[in-house]
């Protein structure tokens, strides 16, 4: 008897159906869009980045200049733990995006690394900027003198090469003892590398530094190149046709030595 009055799924499935009109579309559902408190479930997310001893006198004296960016431009809760000798970072409930927290991150590490604040806050700005680190000895197990020469002709008198490389590839470089790292886009690192490992191998500053210098990175020939190969090739053909008129000369000589000698009398 139950079974009799109650309705079957198939009916209740069907009724709203032949309610609504023909062709009607239910109406599209509209999400607002997550917060970035919300993407994790409202779990706060750190970040910590370790500061070394010969640090802490710049951090202390670039303090606000690193504080104020990533506090009020970011939205980034940040503070130093001076038992854990560390800088934390944290989100907020305002945080815009989160990766910021990462930006924020890699911008106190770049300065840790020895980058001066104005060069590193580029990291906050743009999104292609990141930093690469080697050591001279991944390039070339030097050891005593010659790992210092090597490191005086990366940096150069008054850091006159090492400036030179970062104002061609647009690039910026700290040299830290055997460790180099470089703060710039992808292609630029690889050119601005390239450079440095030429110097640590034992090229000259000279030589290392014209092909940075001129415009393509050597990707497309520049007109002092062009105008270079045309002179090197004119003195190549002169220097063939000179060799040529030499021969000519010598064989004309040789043969009006053969007229001029007199010939032997046979008895």
């Amino acid at each position: 008897m139950q079974s009799s009055k109650a309705p079957a799924p198939m009916e209740v499935e069907i009724a709203p159906r032949e309610q609504k009109s023909e062709g009607a579309l239910p109406a599209k559902p509209k999400f607002e869009p997550l917060k970035a408190h919300e993407m994790s479930d409202g779990r706060v997310q750190f970040r910590k980045v370790s500061v070394p001893p010969h640090r802490y006198t710049p951090l202390k004296k670039a303090w606000m200049e690193i504080y104020t960016p990533v506090y009020e431009q970011m939205k980034i809760d940040i503070r130093m733990n001076l038992k854990a000798r560390k800088v934390e970072l944290k989100t907020r409930s305002d945080t815009p995006d989160i990766s910021n927290l990462q930006k924020c991150a890699d911008f106190v590490h770049a300065f840790m690394l020895g980058f001066d604040v104005i060069d590193a806050i580029a990291l906050l700005r743009l999104d292609e900027l990141y930093v690469e680190s080697f050591e001279i000895k991944d390039v070339k197990t030097l050891r005593g003198e010659h790992l210092s020469r090597a490191i005086g002709r990366l940096s150069g008198k008054g850091g006159k090469t090492k400036f030179a490389i970062e104002n061609a590839t647009k690039t910026r470089i700290v040299i830290a003892d055997t460790k180099i790292h470089i703060l710039g886009s992808f292609q630029n690192i690889k050119v601005a590398r390239d450079s440095l490992c030429s110097l640590i191998l034992g090229s000259p500053a000279g030589k290392v530094g014209k092909p940075v210098a001129k415009p393509g990175n050597g990707r497309t020939p520049c007109k002092s190149l062009k105008k270079k190969n045309y002179y090197y090739m004119k003195l190549v053909l002169q220097k063939l046709k000179f060799n040529r008129l030499h021969c000519q000369s010598l064989n004309s000589a040789k043969n009006r030595e053969e007229d001029v000698k007199p010939k032997a009398i046979s008895l």
